[in-house]
């Protein structure tokens, strides 16, 4: 298969589903190198530029941070290196993952309390549950 070369920023953006916007933020913050210029002064892109932002996309959208994704793009830059340190990152990340699960449960099940109670006590606002928890933390279920 033929190597991608001489891809402009639209290509670019089309292939990945990637903004041009936010492939200049790449470049701007260091996940991406300066690509080469055109004659025309025009940003021209290769298969490593799109192998690059293939991978920054694909852990975006599970969601690892910028800090993690600079990390991971140093390591794969070392493919001979044991992958502990990968590992590490994408724990650390679960872990995150994890507990942000955890506390959404938690909003899930205040959220379902407030509109049972909501339920059981008319539909006027001055007997409204919602906006009785909402403005008084302490009668929450549950902390978040």
């Amino acid at each position: 298969m033929a190597e991608i070369r001489d891809l402009a920023i639209g290509d670019l953006a089309k292939r990945t589903d990637t903004k041009v916007q936010t492939i200049r933020y790449y470049e701007e913050i260091g996940l991406l190198p300066a690509p080469t210029r055109s004659l025309g002064n025009q940003r021209v892109y290769g298969e490593s530029s799109l192998r690059r932002l293939a991978f920054i996309r694909h852990a975006r959208d599970l969601g690892f941070s910028i800090d993690a994704i600079r990390e991971l793009l140093k390591l794969s830059d070392h493919p001979d290196l044991p992958c502990d340190d990968a590992d590490g990152i994408a724990r650390r990340h679960l872990d995150e993952v994890e507990d942000r699960i955890k506390r959404l449960r938690a909003l899930e099940k205040e959220l379902k309390r407030m509109l049972a109670e909501h339920r059981d006590h008319g539909g006027r606002i001055a007997d409204c549950k919602v906006i009785e928890v909402l403005s008084d933390h302490s009668l929450c279920g549950h902390s978040h």
